[in-house]
């Protein structure tokens, strides 16, 4: 047995794939013929993850919809048209430019304009020459309006299967899916629900859908849960460790209701503080949180373990934490800088951390979704040294 490799999800768009996106959006193209772009391309990044060496693949998110080279958020766009009872209205008439969440008690989740992050560091994040991405305007919001329901049944097993075909093309053994959490899916308007726990409970009954196909299927279903930890940047004023906390928990709660019935083991939850590429000089440290996000009933735990605020991270790991039975799924490659890390640096975090959990009990893994963050170049030569440093620590293990 060696060490596997895998990524978050999240891979470079191809031109083609990009150009029918926008071309089915305007009407040009039918949904039949950006399948067949969509058939065409998945397995083209199916078969480069292939050529590379990743072990555990996917499909690139391809069919989490994107029409420019950047863009940070389609892994929460596409729930917009999977859930039903959503509309959309005017920016100008929302409340918080309709990115905005009110909660109970001590907490009020406020717009991504907002971030306590943004305040520190004012005068880089209005610079349009900083390099901060900081995402495009929105002219409409998505809203909940009626009841939540699931409606993207089609859309998803078309993701499934196309994954499915070309792993048995190329003889791929294990595949994965990303999925957003309930918690993420909420963070939209509510004019339905009189609380929140009812929403996030809506929510979580409709996702358990599209994880039930995915897992179905024998994929593992990777629940895309920033929430559980970017969301502190977005609380003004900043609350206690011990009210976010409270306010985690129905987080937490939300995604094991969503995973009822749902095999543990083919359950990967993904933990990250936002791929924006910002200072993150307000990032809530792993350890407050790491407790809460091991109750999920999931098999595999990925979280941020390469960027400059979360490398150190590594320790909490040393006193035991990691419950019997289940693998942790580092990033060792970052999505939030230009720099290709050395092969050997991949090894030396690798190797730390098997030491620590086993080697039978880490995956190798990237911090976020490449795609839609660097360079598509950039990006693959990201997993090329991602495979190339678990090359050399399985040879330091004798693997």
């Amino acid at each position: 047995m060696t060490i596997k490799t895998t990524h978050v999800g999240s891979l470079p768009r191809t031109k083609a794939l990009l150009e029918a996106n926008t071309q089915h959006a305007n009407g040009q193209i039918s949904t039949e013929e950006l399948n067949s772009v969509l058939e065409s391309e998945v397995a083209g990044v199916v078969k480069r993850q292939k050529d590379i060496g990743i072990d555990v693949v996917n499909e690139g998110e391809y069919g989490h919809i994107m029409q420019e080279s950047v863009d940070y958020g389609a892994w929460w766009f596409y729930s917009f048209t999977r859930l039903g009872g959503i509309e959309f209205e005017e920016v100008s008439t929302l409340d918080g430019g309709g990115q905005r969440l009110s909660t109970p008690g001590n907490i009020v989740l406020t717009s991504f304009e907002d971030r306590r992050d943004r305040k520190v560091f004012a005068g880089a994040y209005a610079d349009p020459e900083s390099g901060i991405y900081t995402g495009g305007e929105m002219t409409e919001a998505p809203v909940f309006t009626g009841d939540i329901t699931y409606i993207g049944e089609q859309a998803t097993r078309t993701d499934v299967d196309l994954l499915k075909k070309n792993m048995d093309a190329y003889g791929i053994e294990d595949g994965f899916m990303p999925a957003i959490s309930p918690g993420s899916a909420a963070r939209i308007q509510n004019r339905r629900y009189d609380s929140e726990k009812e929403l996030l409970d809506a929510v979580a009954d409709a996702l358990h859908e599209e994880y039930k196909i995915i897992t179905d299927a024998g994929l593992t279903v990777q629940i895309d849960a920033p929430d559980l930890a970017e969301s502190w940047d977005q609380i003004n004023p900043e609350p206690t460790i011990a009210d976010y906390q409270d306010w985690l928990q129905l987080r937490i709660d939300a995604i094991n209701r969503a995973l009822q019935g749902i095999n543990p083991e083919l359950v990967r939850l993904h933990i990250c503080w936002g791929s924006w590429h910002g200072p993150h000089s307000t990032d809530i440290p792993f350890d407050a949180i790491v407790d809460q996000c091991l109750e999920v009933n999931a098999k595999e735990f990925s979280f941020e373990a390469a960027s400059g605020r979360h490398a150190h991270e590594w320790k909490i790991w040393q006193d035991g934490k990691l419950p019997a039975g289940n693998v942790i799924v580092p990033g060792l490659v970052s999505h939030s800088t230009n720099i290709i890390e050395h092969p050997e640096l991949v090894a030396e975090r690798l190797i730390r951390f098997a030491e620590i959990v086993g080697p039978e009990n880490v995956i190798a893994s990237t911090d976020c979704g490449l795609g839609g963050r660097v360079h598509e170049e950039i990006a693959w030569a990201k997993l090329e040294t991602l495979v190339e440093g678990t090359k050399i620590a399985n040879k330091h293990f004798g693997l």
